[in-house]
């Protein structure tokens, strides 16, 4: 506990790091404080009484990631989301477009045109789910009356203000990383969901003071979190590491090459990308059966996407583990770690560089997603036990797994990193005496993601 306290205070030595920790900080207060500013024209009496947003439907897991913004229909309701949604458009595009492909092997040239790009299409999709939200603000599902003086200026002004919003929020993600600590993209989204854990542990506290409750029932959770977030740190780590010689080469008086380094495969290449995705999938049919309640014959198929049902659970995992695999081929491409091997001297002990280098690392690297892709699958499915099995109120159950579990510890994971790195650079001690915390995109020398 000692060594833990006088490594806060050796953060606190270093002028840039305090710095940098007191400017992350500062743009994470604004980005909450923009959560709690409704747009103009909303009576936000009325809306908190509609609850439109559901933690089980595909409006309750986007307001999980802009941190109840939407449930409170604030200026930063979109979050930063419209800008990942158009990253991944580009991740996509770039399998079967060839323009976007050049543009990736440009070096940075490259890279800032696609940047711009996905600003740009980030305004478009800002621009189209702000019309789709001011829409179901001013007409929810109960009727309530949320927009007395509803029309099209409140939509209009709705629109710009969302999108000016998201826009904002990107700016200050980009500060964030610039002038920061940390990817101001990646803790936008983890202040938003760590935002909800005081009032998700004050409603537990709450059950358990009316009785409705045993406090060992907690004890136990507690244990099961802490379990579970070591597991998930664990394998968010994972790596196997391939050796990688260089050959020596000669130039002028000096030497290059002779060093050995390392391909790190992780075990969870893909993050928490395989979650989203199935849960917006399987969120579609739902939605759709929700428009008919009173319908006796699809009474039967609505039961198959019940979040209570086991059928729903199989039905995710094995949607979980494709689109692990899937994401896996689109970041991690193995010829491409074959192909810049060769250019710069380098191959692996005992394979042939080219097409047997990338055979072999493409055959690791799928038995190792496998043991992976299930992981991800129990700790999507873990929520809905934690809910069904121990009557967790879902916003409580929600950090005991699924994409805000992975988030919190990814992110966390990440930062930690950097704050360790410049603690070693000023020769202090970090927060492992036995070794350097590896963060996910610091942690190998060659083909890392």
């Amino acid at each position: 506990m000692a060594n833990i306290v006088q490594t806060f205070k050796n953060i606190f030595k270093i002028e840039e790091l305090r710095q940098r920790i007191v400017f992350t900080i500062g743009i994470l207060v604004v980005v909450r404080i923009g959560a709690y500013i409704s747009l103009p024209g909303v009576d936000v009496v009325a809306l908190h009484a509609s609850s439109q947003t559901d933690s089980n439907s595909l409006l309750g897991l986007y307001d999980l990631f802009v941190g109840g913004a939407l449930s409170n229909a604030a200026i930063f309701a979109l979050g930063i989301m419209p800008y990942i949604s158009a990253s991944i458009v580009f991740q996509l595009a770039a399998i079967v477009m060839p323009q976007i492909q050049k543009m990736q092997r440009e070096g940075e040239d490259g890279r800032r045109k696609i940047n711009q790009y996905t600003r740009y299409l980030t305004v478009l999709i800002a621009a189209l789910q702000a019309w789709g939200i001011s829409v179901k603000i001013a007409n929810p599902t109960n009727g309530a009356t949320v927009v007395p003086f509803e029309g099209i200026g409140f939509i209009i002004s709705s629109i710009i203000i969302l999108t000016s919003g998201t826009i904002f929020l990107m700016w200050l993600g980009e500060l964030i990383t610039d002038r920061g600590l940390g990817n101001g993209i990646s803790l936008i989204i983890f202040i938003g969901i760590i935002a909800r854990l005081p009032s998700a542990i004050a409603q537990e506290i709450s059950l358990v003071q009316a009785n409705s409750r045993l406090w060992i029932v907690d004890v136990i959770m507690a244990g099961m979190l802490v379990f579970i977030v070591a597991a998930v740190i664990l394998v968010t780590q994972g790596a196997r590491r391939i050796p990688v010689q260089y050959a020596k080469r000669v130039v002028g008086k000096k030497t290059y090459g002779g060093t050995t380094q390392y391909i790190p495969l992780r075990v969870n290449t893909a993050g928490v990308m395989p979650i989203i995705f199935a849960q917006s999938m399987l969120f579609i049919p739902s939605t759709v059966l929700s428009f008919f309640p009173d319908s006796p014959g699809l009474a039967s198929i609505a039961h198959l996407f019940s979040d209570r049902s086991y059928a729903y659970a199989l039905i995710y995992s094995l949607v979980i583990i494709f689109f692990t695999y899937f994401y896996t081929a689109i970041v991690f491409n193995p010829k491409d770690v074959a192909e810049n091997m060769k250019k710069q001297g380098g191959f692996i002990p005992g394979i042939r560089p080219g097409k047997p280098t990338a055979d072999y690392v493409e055959n690791i690297l799928t038995r190792i997603t496998l043991p992976g892709s299930v992981f991800l699958a129990l700790i999507a499915i873990l929520p809905t036990f934690i809910q069904n099995v121990l009557a967790v109120p879902p916003g409580f159950a929600s950090f005991f797994g699924g994409t805000s579990l992975l988030i919190i510890v990814g992110v966390a994971l990440d930062t930690l990193q950097q704050i360790e790195s410049y603690l070693l650079m000023r020769h202090y001690d970090g927060f492992m005496k036995s070794g350097k915390i590896r963060g996910r995109a610091n942690a190998g020398n060659v083909g890392g993601f």
